[in-house]
């Protein structure tokens, strides 16, 4: 599988490691300084790239026939563009805000846990994403995710960050040291406190699940998400 590159920092340097490590071909490497991109080559590409890029990178893929998955978070505003272009152009197009296997199946986890919880008015859910120093949006775009797997299955309406109130999911972040990600979901009451929590050791568990991603979307025409990747739909 012949991959495109957009974003070559840490995170593209580790998928590069781990894409060749799995028989794949790096074709291009597009950074910011990255004047031109040939597509003809690419049989998919991998976006982690900065919020600002994430979306003409995307829209840049689907016009020339390239499936793409993105990693890159902040930009979310702007998804439903997205999804609306690659309807259009009958591409495939994968977004997720943490490709890491184990958070994936962590989402699902906090889905389950919601939907028990949901009826136990007694209990108040809060999160904390504690991170490395040099992560630039906050809440993360996992605690996002995780925050919106809540309020689907539960009476709360919205998420906020280092405030709450009755119908909001208080969010604390933190940016400390080289922390990969860690993100705790904590329901408590006042006689005792259930909690969940996914540490990542490294980043390598995104970068390996962005390239199984990859490797799943070829062939395949639409919007999908690791959901479908997993077969947990």
């Amino acid at each position: 599988m012949n991959i495109g590159l957009f974003g070559y920092g840490k995170m593209g340097k580790m998928i590069e490691q781990i894409a060749q490590d799995r028989g794949h071909t790096i074709v291009a490497k597009v950074d910011v300084d990255t004047e031109e991109i040939d597509f003809s080559k690419m049989d998919v590409a991998i976006d982690f790239s900065t919020p600002a890029a994430a979306l003409q990178n995307i829209t840049s893929c689907l016009k020339n026939g390239v499936p793409v998955i993105s990693g890159t978070t902040g930009w979310l505003g702007q998804y439903g563009e997205a999804v609306e272009y690659c309807h259009k152009k009958k591409g495939a197009f994968i977004y997720a805000s943490n490709f890491s296997l184990g958070v994936n199946l962590f989402f699902e986890l906090n889905e389950q846990l919601s939907r028990m919880m949901s009826k136990l008015d007694q209990y108040r859910v809060s999160m904390e994403e504690i991170h490395h120093t040099q992560k630039l949006d906050a809440p993360s775009g996992t605690a996002i995710t995780l925050a919106e797997g809540i309020i689907e299955n539960s009476p709360y309406e919205t998420w906020k960050l280092d405030t709450t109130d009755e119908k909001s999911i208080p969010i604390s972040s933190r940016r400390e040291g080289a922390v990969a990600g860690t993100h705790i979901v904590s329901y408590e009451s006042e006689v005792d406190k259930i909690e969940i929590k996914h540490v990542a050791h490294n980043r390598k568990g995104f970068a390996l699940g962005a390239v199984i991603a990859a490797e799943w979307i070829l062939g395949k025409t639409g919007v999908f998400s690791m959901k479908d990747v997993l077969n947990l739909t």
